[in-house]
């Protein structure tokens, strides 16, 4: 057979394997582009499904809307709260629903410190806050901040008593009285915005 011959039947050959293998190819790779797309679908549909559950189960954000915390908190800071542990300690920062009766307003959850616990007698003497007759150990408050009460409160069972820091603008149980704890919405527990002010609370 001609040397010529058999370079150009091999040469066919070889040309004929080539053409046909780039439309299997670029099949192929589509296939796989299009799992690949429907696969990140489904993940960051999941993400958003995860974000939400958690958001409405466990943590949600909360920003300041009054000045009644300062200077822990500060209008427009942004807290996480913890909405899973419901049970409340003396000093916990808490959101709460407005108490029933309370004059309505735009702000549909109030945040403010537990002064103190069923059974427990709030009273104040000489501008300083007292629970069950003794003194309030209160490092979170301006200095010189006092602290003024109508007459002595003793909690009922299922309530907390709550104050604002700022004690002079603060709206709290001395005008709607103790909040019953089916109220509370979470624990406050880190500032995350502004960044220069992140931390725990």
């Amino acid at each position: 057979m001609p040397r010529g011959y058999y370079a150009s039947s091999v040469g066919l050959t070889m040309s004929a394997v080539i053409d046909e293998n780039p439309p299997a190819a670029a099949a192929a790779k589509k296939k796989r582009s299009r799992r690949q797309l429907i696969e990140w679908g489904v993940v960051i549909v999941a993400a958003l499904l995860t974000a939400m559950v958690l958001r409405l189960a466990v943590v949600q954000a909360f920003s300041i809307p009054s000045i009644s915390m300062e200077r822990t908190l500060l209008v427009g800071d942004r807290v996480l709260v913890n909405k899973l542990n419901k049970k409340v300690h003396h000093g916990d920062v808490i959101v709460f629903e407005r108490p029933p009766g309370e004059e309505a307003a735009a702000i549909k959850d109030l945040i403010k410190r537990v002064i103190a616990l069923p059974g427990e007698t709030v009273s104040t003497k000489d501008g300083k806050l007292y629970v069950n007759d003794k003194q309030l150990s209160e490092p979170y408050l301006q200095p010189g901040t006092q602290t003024v009460m109508d007459h002595p409160v003793t909690v009922p069972k299922g309530h907390v008593w709550v104050m604002g820091d700022n004690r002079t603008q603060s709206r709290d149980s001395r005008f709607f009285g103790p909040i019953n704890q089916s109220l509370i919405v979470g624990h406050a527990f880190i500032r995350v915005w502004p960044p220069n002010r992140f931390g725990g609370i």
